[in-house]
């Protein structure tokens, strides 16, 4: 997933807002009684973001890291002071154009792996113009509807 028009986002804490937080769990398998809403509310920016200087916001466009659980338009939470390492998934700047895969270190070499059959690692080249751009912490989602 190459994309030249990766739109990165800044977070705005200033309208930040909190919602009601069910702490104990919503079963996923048998039902249980309704749960206590006693009150706990919650910021998903506090969720999110651990460091506000460093962490941007951008749309995934592809099919490249599906199965890393990103898909096509999902949100990804990305924090450039984190330090890439081996496993990681990051935004990568390479020859003029972002990607997301996850980083691969193998023989001294540096791969960039997708996460969907259909595409091929990408060994990153000293003649490459690259960077790891950040790494991504989240990924939000929309579920999709039956229709």
């Amino acid at each position: 997933m190459l994309n030249k028009k990766l739109q990165f986002l800044l977070p705005d804490f200033e309208n930040s807002t909190e919602l009601p937080f069910i702490s104990e769990g919503i079963k996923a398998g048998f039902p249980s009684p309704a749960a206590d809403f006693e009150g706990t509310r919650i910021s998903l920016d506090s969720i999110l973001v651990k460091n506000k200087e460093a962490t941007f916001y951008a749309k995934a466009s592809g099919d490249s890291m599906i199965g890393a659980g990103i898909d096509n338009d999902d949100i990804l939470v990305i924090d450039r002071s984190l330090e890439p390492t081996d496993g990681k998934i990051a935004i990568c700047f390479i020859d003029g154009e972002f990607t997301v895969k996850r980083i691969k270190f193998t023989d001294k070499k540096l791969f960039l792996q997708p996460e969907n059959d259909g595409y091929q690692p990408i060994e990153i080249k000293e003649e490459n113009d690259f960077m790891i751009w950040g790494i991504v912490t989240f990924v939000i989602k929309k579920l999709s509807t039956l229709k």
